[in-house]
């Protein structure tokens, strides 16, 4: 989060992008444990690091086998334009605990712990939207669902304001909307649309630690996409993913910080020696939610004046 809010306005978003990458992965080499990314930044030939199937951590005899997925930096255009809600995302479960999704879409459905086991993907918006204001008791004037803005969802746009629910569009960044789906005070209760298949299994480690819900199924672009997932054993388009299914870990942790300051997590902030950082720190299994407020002091012999 550091490395790549130093770039936050600049217009380079793949060098964002790079640092960000660069950074989780040395730091993964300190990590005591023998550890796969299981969802990274594409295939091998396509990255060169992160990548589907490398080993990370020590990896030393003894140390635990865990399954990891990473997103570096969710909100490259955030970043180089300076706007709210990038974050940086890591979630990981023993092996076999998240499922191995290839780099195509999936449409979705997330929702918060008070919607959760109220909504199907199979019914239209508007019928799940009635479902989500009755859960929270709520008019559905006062329901918020958010929706990356995109041309291909111009007839779920169209359909969300028929029902007369308030719509917010975002540009980039779904995965931090769903978690903000299913935290008090955020002002978000749902979040739909078509988005990224990799993103959709970190968004179910979160949603599956806060006790929210998300409903996925994939959308292929092509012939190829459709044929890469028949290899991970993803042969049926029309079966609906719930979240115990994109993450069934039971020893599930999730940590996402801010980069640029948003809903959720306040943005890096610098200042003369060091930085402060904000993180959301999850566990499904000890049931803990924890927002952690981290001071660094790059200077430890000239410490800087702490503020709260």
């Amino acid at each position: 989060a550091i490395e790549s809010a130093r770039l936050m306005g600049r217009g380079e978003r793949d060098e964002a992008d790079r640092a960000a990458v660069e950074s989780m992965r040395s730091t993964m080499d300190d990590v005591e444990m023998n550890g796969t990314i299981v969802i990274g930044e594409g295939e091998r030939d396509e990255a060169p690091m992160l990548f589907i199937g490398e080993q990370v951590g020590q990896r030393l005899p003894g140390q635990p086998e865990v399954d990891i997925a990473v997103d570096p930096l969710e909100g490259t255009n955030l970043v180089a334009k300076g706007q709210a809600n990038a974050i940086t995302v890591l979630a990981a479960s023993e092996r076999g605990g998240l499922l191995n999704a290839p780099d195509t879409y999936l449409e979705k459905l997330c929702v918060g712990p008070g919607a959760a086991g109220q909504v199907d993907l199979t019914l239209s918006p508007g019928e799940n939207i009635e479902r989500i204001a009755g859960a929270l008791r709520r008019k559905v004037s006062d329901i918020t669902i958010v929706i990356l803005d995109r041309p291909r969802h111009d007839a779920l746009i169209e359909a969300v304001r028929a029902a007369g629910a308030r719509i917010k569009l975002i540009s980039d960044g779904d995965l931090s909307a769903a978690i903000s789906c299913a935290v008090s005070g955020t002002g978000v209760h749902a979040v739909m649309g078509i988005g990224g298949a990799p993103e959709g299994v970190i968004t179910a480690a979160a949603l599956r630690c806060l006790g929210g819900e998300i409903q996925a199924r994939f959308r292929f672009r092509n012939d190829e996409e459709r044929a890469r997932a028949a290899r991970m054993g993803h042969t049926d388009e029309g079966r609906v993913y719930r979240t115990a299914d994109l993450a069934p870990g039971e020893n599930l942790v999730f940590s996402a910080t801010g980069v640029t300051e948003g809903d959720l997590l306040h943005g890096v902030r610098f200042f003369g020696g060091g930085a402060r950082t904000h993180s959301l720190v999850m566990s499904y299994q000890t049931k803990q939610v924890r927002f952690v407020d981290t001071v660094h002091m790059f200077d430890r012999d000239k410490p800087p004046a702490v503020r709260l």
